[in-house]
């Protein structure tokens, strides 16, 4: 395989996902975004820990997908994240305009 075709499949991956993301993102509810990872759910539990004078994220999520191009299912029951990094979760926002299947 050359580095040209591995380009290309790598490319044709991360379309397809784009495209599956785009497909999906509307049977969600929240979008979560952490540094490695990003997320679609339903439902999101935020928790604050601590641990000594350090502070922690704890994020339980359910109903969920997972923006990852090598995961070959991305739809998870439940997602534990626990992080000291930063976490940021969003409501996603409905909206009536459907864009036509040739704009896409």
């Amino acid at each position: 395989m050359s580095a040209e075709d591995l380009d290309n499949y790598e490319t044709d991956a991360e379309l397809s996902l784009y495209r599956e993301y785009r497909d999906v993102i509307k049977l969600f509810k929240y979008v979560v975004e952490t540094e490695r990872r990003f997320y679609l759910a339903n439902k999101v539990d935020f928790n604050v820990r601590s641990a000594g004078q350090d502070v922690y994220f704890d994020v339980q999520l359910s109903d969920a997908w997972v923006w990852d191009v090598y995961r070959s299912s991305r739809f998870v029951k439940n997602v534990r994240i626990v992080t000291f990094k930063d976490v940021n979760v969003e409501e996603v926002q409905q909206t009536d305009i459907d864009i036509p299947d040739d704009m896409q």
